[in-house]
């Protein structure tokens, strides 16, 4: 049996995400997991926080479920932190599947431009962001390492508090909203 792949999609808001994981969907027969879809089919104009996390934890969960049947799977959510991406190329890893980490970044121009456009053209697709929320989450994106990009860069421990990265991962990404 072929050995899957995660296909782990990187980069903040507006940078070609979505556009890549609907690329690697098609040439790879692959299950395209993009959160904002299923926020925007659940919610339309709201966008609580509080549905986010959960939503990508439901999605992962579907992820790996594929990838145990031998399904290519494309994790559309941006995943900005290196913690993120530790847990789920380890829960790749832990199934016996491989990971390709795709990173996508723009100036800051570039994004807004692309941000305003998409707005404009596809206002059903999208939220407005302001220059305050995209300035706040562009300080708090973790590049990705040459090492984690290439695969050659082992997975970190979980961080302190956690023996386990599916531990890390039920906290991060819970079942439900409480």
């Amino acid at each position: 049996m072929r050995q899957p792949t995660l296909f782990l999609t990187v980069g903040l808001p507006g940078t070609g995400k979505t556009t890549a994981a609907r690329r690697l969907e098609v040439e790879r027969k692959a299950l395209r997991l993009t959160k904002d879809e299923w926020v925007k089919a659940l919610y339309g104009w709201q966008n609580p926080s509080s549905a986010q996390d959960v939503i990508e934890g439901r999605l992962i969960q579907v992820g790996l479920r594929a990838l145990e049947l031998g399904i290519d799977v494309v994790i559309d959510f941006g995943l900005w932190s290196r913690d993120e991406r530790s847990a789920l190329r380890q829960a790749a890893a832990d199934l016996g599947a491989t990971v390709e980490l795709h990173y996508f970044e723009l100036t800051p121009t570039e994004q807004r431009e692309r941000l305003d456009r998409r707005l404009s053209e596809a206002s059903h697709t999208t939220w407005h962001m302001s220059e305050e929320e995209l300035d706040a989450w562009a300080a708090h994106f973790d590049v990705p390492t040459a090492g984690e990009l290439d695969g050659s860069e082992p997975v970190d421990a979980p961080p302190a508090g956690f023996a386990t990265w599916g531990e890390w991962r039920a906290h991060r990404w819970p079942a439900a909203i409480a």
